[in-house]
């Protein structure tokens, strides 16, 4: 049971709000977003998901730049909440093809409508898109999805690919002249959790992977969607650590499946078959522990170079082929909290990288604002302290930590052989779109 619902932009102006039960002041969007932007109860990081002020629970996601917020007075579960959120953050994306401030404001009165619909009295009513259907009749305001893809190789990436607006399209609204393009989306997307030592090997590792669908099919026709056949589920299987096995054994440690999935024969052909339902939901949630091979090796070392002085060098080397770019790379390494001065040194022909010392949080950040496959990239730091380290300046600093998105790449392997559609008639042949990504989740290097 929640008290209020409000979605707030980065500036903090309140986009949608709407009061349950008026348990709770009216300016607790103001209140929330003045202690998430100012928020110090660590010195350092964002505001946890979940927090309390004077007896008021609030809880918030963020998506695509927007902060979508409940607040209550009660003890309700947070991971009930969160995915609340989460939920209402899907639909309304589903309605309105793209997330963003200015397609909620020319959509509120849709927004509104499709709140009064999931929440009743703070009770959640329903999130399916498909049932919403029947109770909403609102046409979404078409906001050009263009302007919205990201810059740098991704968005490059995925013009070049696919038209833009199949990819930002509401399940609601037709084409020009009342026609419904027929078409489905599967997405493959990995989140990695990776440690390395000092020396670069691997401490652990693991991956968090998603089949998510999106689907435009009038009609909800039947699909079958096929996987590796070597996919095992279990520790039977060997390491998949080989690439010279083509495609090669892919071994989940466990996963599960949406409730729409039928699996009568994935234990014979590792094949899916389900009847999708209108806007995106995920098909199989799975995770990797077993041994892989990580996108990139971080190789860093801190050494002292005088009494008040220090060197970092950070090596990236990139081991994906040529053929794939990674962008959004952002590199982080903690300093010595007696750290007053860092110069860089970049390597020669660097372009596009920007270097800076965050010296509130004491912290090196390096961004790239794209690797290649096959290449490696340095970054050498000259550090100044105001005192001397006592030899203790490996302990006083790192780990190194990356965070970088790999379009149209995915370590585990992990693949759709093909996705059979049932026919309506002969001529019937909607498009299919497969895509893989990797996000990384935590990937850190020791010292």
């Amino acid at each position: 049971m929640i008290s209020q619902f409000f979605v707030l932009s980065q500036r903090g102006d309140n986009i949608v709000f709407r009061d349950y039960r008026g348990e709770v002041p009216k300016g607790s969007a103001e209140i929330f977003f003045r202690k998430v932007k100012f928020w110090k109860d660590d010195g350092d990081g964002d505001a946890p998901p979940v927090f309390n002020v004077d007896g008021v629970n609030y809880f918030h996601v963020k998506d695509a730049g927007l902060l979508f917020v409940a607040t209550t007075r009660v003890n309700l579960s947070p991971s009930l909440v969160l995915e609340l959120l989460r939920r209402i953050s899907r639909v309304v994306k589903d309605y309105l093809g793209v997330l963003s401030e200015e397609s909620l404001r020319k959509n509120f009165v849709l927004v509104y409508e499709l709140l009064d619909q999931i929440i009743d009295f703070g009770y959640v009513q329903t999130t399916s898109t498909e049932l919403l259907k029947s109770y909403v009749f609102n046409e979404p305001v078409v906001v050009d999805p263009a302007q919205f893809l990201p810059l740098g190789s991704a968005g490059i990436f995925t013009a070049k690919r696919m038209p833009v607006t199949t990819i930002a399209k509401s399940v609601v609204a037709n084409e020009r002249g009342g026609r419904k393009r027929e078409e489905i989306f599967v997405d493959i997307i990995e989140k990695m959790s990776v440690t390395f030592n000092s020396s670069g090997y691997i401490l652990t590792s693991e991956i968090d992977g998603t089949i998510q669908l999106k689907s435009y099919l009038t009609g909800n026709p039947e699909i079958r969607l096929a996987l590796n056949e070597e996919v095992s589920i279990g520790r039977g299987g060997g390491s998949a650590y080989d690439y010279g096995l083509g495609t090669g054994a892919v071994i989940l440690d466990d996963c599960n499946f949406h409730e729409s999935v039928h699996l009568d024969s994935f234990d014979v052909d590792r094949t899916l078959s389900l009847v999708p339902t209108d806007g995106e939901f995920p098909v199989m949630n799975y995770r990797i522990t077993q041994e892989f091979k990580p996108p990139f090796r971080i190789n860093s070392l801190i050494e002292e170079a005088g009494p008040l002085k220090a060197g970092v060098i950070i090596k990236v080397r990139a081991d994906f082929p040529s053929s794939i770019i990674a962008d959004k790379i952002l590199v982080q390494i903690p300093l010595p909290p007696y750290t007053t001065r860092v110069s860089f040194e970049l390597e020669p022909g660097a372009v596009g990288n920007t270097t800076d010392f965050k010296e509130a949080n004491k912290r090196i950040e390096w961004g790239l604002k794209k690797i290649v496959g096959g290449s490696e990239h340095t970054l050498h730091a000259k550090l100044t302290f105001s005192q001397e380290s006592h030899g203790n300046i490996t302990k006083d600093a790192g780990p190194v930590s990356m965070t970088f998105t790999i379009p149209m790449f995915n370590s585990s392997r992990l693949q759709v052989k093909y996705l059979h559609i049932t026919k309506k008639s002969k001529s019937y042949n909607p498009y299919r779109w497969v895509r893989y990504v990797t996000h990384s989740n935590s990937y850190v290097a020791r010292l």
